[in-house]
This record gives structure tokens, sequence and C-alpha cells, in this order.
């Protein structure tokens, strides 16, 4: 039944948002366009997470991936910012002494992407725009808000890490699949 409310969410995003251009030139105002770090500190870490986790999947995926760290944001199991959501993890104290800066301890995040080691470079331009466009939406403007039904956890389907059997499984939209942290 959850895949099929997931699939007739992803069929009414698609009609909703049928021309990608007209929404980013509507909903968007001209002045938030290409945010950066220091003007827009949350969401470029909300479309730094939605470009690294989900730039690959369809609009529904990007959206549900931005969603739950939505969801985390507002529960207080979880840090109460978006960019500490999206950057929590534990950091190394080796590497802190050794090189006077805080670096993620590697595969220990919430987030793979924060901590696997590899670069965090954005080298796609129109998945780095869509990413922004999304996270402006879903932040300012509740667009899709609640698309995975409060879920606190994903991972891509082709993995199956232990932690998603203490969860309540709540369905899967593109190639994630959304858990609930009750």
């Amino acid at each position: 039944m959850k895949t099929i409310l997931a699939i007739v969410l992803a069929i009414g995003i698609y009609a909703t948002v049928a021309a990608e251009t007209a929404i980013s030139e509507t909903l968007m105002p001209k002045v938030d366009r290409y945010f950066t770090e220091e003007t827009h500190p949350q969401l470029y870490c909300m479309a730094l997470n939605i470009y690294h986790e989900a730039r690959s999947d369809n609009l529904a995926g990007q959206y549900a991936v931005a969603d739950v760290v939505l969801n985390r944001v507002r529960d207080s199991r979880w840090p109460s910012t978006i960019c500490d959501v999206v950057k929590e993890g534990p950091l190394s104290q080796w590497y802190l002494e050794e090189h006077g800066k805080e670096v993620p301890v590697r595969h220990k995040c919430q987030f793979s992407w924060w901590c696997d080691g590899k670069s965090d470079s954005v080298n796609e331009t129109n998945s780095w725009r869509k990413a922004q466009v999304i996270a402006y939406q879903i932040v300012k403007n509740n667009l899709f808000r609640g698309i995975t039904e409060g879920a606190t956890h994903y991972h891509a389907t082709y993995v199956d890490p232990s932690w998603n059997k203490r969860f309540a499984h709540i369905g899967r939209i593109g190639e994630h699949l959304f858990y609930r942290a009750d």
C-alpha cells in the first residue's frame, strides 16, 4: 500500500512540477538564485545533501531525501539545524591535533557523502541547480513536505544496512527506501 502511495505521490509531483525551468523562475526569487554557503548556509547544506545523496534519483526521490533532513531537524533526537543534521557524526581528534582542522571520522556519519573521504565538490551544474531549487522549495515553501510520512532514515535500494531492521519501514520513493525511528 505504501509503495502505491509513493507511486501516486511521484506521479502527482511530476504533474505539478512539469516545467522545471518555470518552477525555478517562479518559486525561487531572483535574489536567491545560486545561493552560496555564505549567503544562505542552511539552504546550501540542504542542496549539498540532495546533490550528493540523490542527484541521479527522480524528482520525488530528491524531495524525499530533503524531507528526511527536515524531519530530523524537527525531532529532538537530532540537531536543530539543517547543517548540523547533514554534518552529524564524530570528528577526528587525531586530525585536529595534527592539522588544526576538524574533519569527520571516515564512514561514521549520518549521510555517507559527508565522510566518505571523497571530494565534496559540485561538478554537475544542472544537477546542482536542480538541488538548489528543490532545497529552496521544500525549506521556504514547504513544497512536498511530508512526502516520506515522517521518515527519519533512508538508504539506497542497492544496499542493506543492518540498522534498517530496527526501524519501521515506510516505503520506497525513487531509488531509496525510507524508515521511521519511532
